[in-house]
């Protein structure tokens, strides 16, 4: 029986492919999910497959091709870029005596090293259980079944398999009650931030387009932000300030091709914060060559996870990599600001170029503007005079024995739900027409 060995830092990889040359862009980005995982790419090896083996997912002769490869280059890691079923990894790494990692499992590996918050962990731990559960196969030699007939030989009646899933299971149920928890109070902090009608914008992209760094530019913040894949999972949010008002912006994990479905499950508190956004940044790599099938490929994700009808604003990032480009803001003509069309904004979040511009049109997106008005409130009105107050919406006051004229300058969203109170009257017309009056 096949032991497996712990190491695995020089691998080797193979990419299936079916029919005509292989798609350098998914070898390329298996390439650096490798090298993300912390493993030195020895070899690449490409597989043509026009008919799947159903027990070791390539044939037997590349499969002598990729053992001698191995013993040559040193590799005492596989990793293939297709998924692969329980029964094809327990024959391939018995066929070539090596560690084999299909690419659910190597992004795996890449979320458990990346995943810092509580939360993430956790969600991390369920995904790697749920894959691991239909691979307790004997792939392991302490994982034997005990043999019984023969003195000193006869087991307590289960064997290391079923011990090892039942224990498995158990962790499973822990983590699903542990983390329901918390997404009961992820959820009542989101329905607190949608009390506040302050609008939801997310940032969503292609995993390494410059989300997180973009973010901390926006809000000021300090999430962590690095050239490699997947190196934020963990969802932030932030209140950030626009001309007109402010707004709640949430970074969310990277995406990749053929994002696997236990992460989508795994991962669905983080990509809520897509799903219920009024607004999606997508962010893209500029210089990406291959950013328009990137493009294709998060709205698929997005689809897949029910944001599709989530209208977006086109955020092209790190035009500091592109000779000659500057910072601008395209959009249709003839579009009105609410409108979901495909509105771009060329940035840097790494220089800032463009930054300006992107708060514009965020603000113009989501329809923010302020109220300058006049506003004469009856003595009445005293609470909501004390609430313009609080919100620092009154630039000017005076007083006569009928009540209060006072200047308000405020964004249109905190007037809307001023209004909405029973006392808000003086400040309807106002929301329905909104003046721009001066002192």
């Amino acid at each position: 029986m096949f032991e497996r060995s712990k190491k695995g830092e020089h691998a080797l990889l193979i990419q299936p492919h079916a029919g005509g040359p292989p798609d350098e862009g998914a070898l390329e980005e298996f390439a650096e999910l490798a090298r993300s995982a912390g493993a030195a790419v020895a070899l690449v090896l490409t597989a043509r497959i026009d008919k799947p083996n159903p027990a070791t997912l390539i044939g037997s002769g590349k499969l002598e091709e990729v053992k001698a490869a191995a013993d040559a280059s040193g590799a005492d890691l596989i990793l293939v870029n297709h998924p692969l079923s329980p029964g094809q990894e327990r024959n391939l790494e018995k066929a070539l005596e090596r560690r084999v990692v299909d690419r659910t499992g190597l992004i795996l590996d890449i979320f458990a090293q990346r995943a810092r918050s509580h939360e993430g962990k956790l969600q991390v731990e369920l995904a790697q259980l749920r894959h691991m559960a239909t691979r307790l196969v004997r792939g392991w030699t302490h994982l034997e079944r005990q043999r019984g007939g023969s003195i000193g030989l006869r087991g307590p009646g289960e064997t290391q398999l079923e011990t090892d899933r039942r224990l498995l299971q158990k962790r499973v149920e822990q983590l699903q009650r542990r983390l329901e928890k918390v997404e009961v109070q992820r959820t009542q902090m989101r329905r607190a931030r949608v009390r506040s009608e302050m609008p939801r914008v997310a940032l969503v992209g292609y995993t390494n387009a410059g989300k997180s760094t973009l973010f901390n530019a926006l809000t000021g913040a300090d999430a962590y932000a690095a050239d490699q894949l997947f190196a934020t999972l963990d969802p932030t949010v932030r209140r950030i300030a626009l001309p007109g008002g402010g707004v709640v912006l949430a970074d969310t994990v990277g995406f990749v091709r053929d994002l696997p479905h236990e992460l989508v499950a795994a991962f669905r508190s983080t990509l809520s914060e897509a799903r219920e956004a009024d607004l999606l940044l997508h962010v893209i790599d500029a210089a990406d060559p291959l950013r328009d099938e990137r493009i294709r490929q998060v709205d698929a994700v997005l689809a897949e996870i029910g944001a599709g009808d989530i209208p977006q604003l086109l955020v092209f990032n790190k035009i500091d990599r592109i000779e000659g480009a500057q910072a601008r803001h395209e959009r249709p003509d003839n579009a009105a600001p609410d409108e979901a069309v495909a509105e771009r904004v060329w940035i840097s979040a790494r220089d800032g170029d463009g930054l300006d511009l992107l708060r514009e049109a965020l603000a113009a997106r989501l329809g923010l503007r302020r109220i300058v008005a006049d506003v004469a409130l009856p003595a009445s009105a005293g609470r909501l005079r004390a609430r313009l107050h609080a919100l620092d919406a009154v630039k000017g006051e005076t007083q006569d024995e009928h009540g209060w004229r006072l200047r308000i300058d405020l964004p249109h969203t905190d007037a809307a739900r001023l209004a909405a109170e029973s006392d808000g009257a003086p400040l309807r017309p106002l929301v329905a027409e909104p003046a721009d009056a001066e002192w």
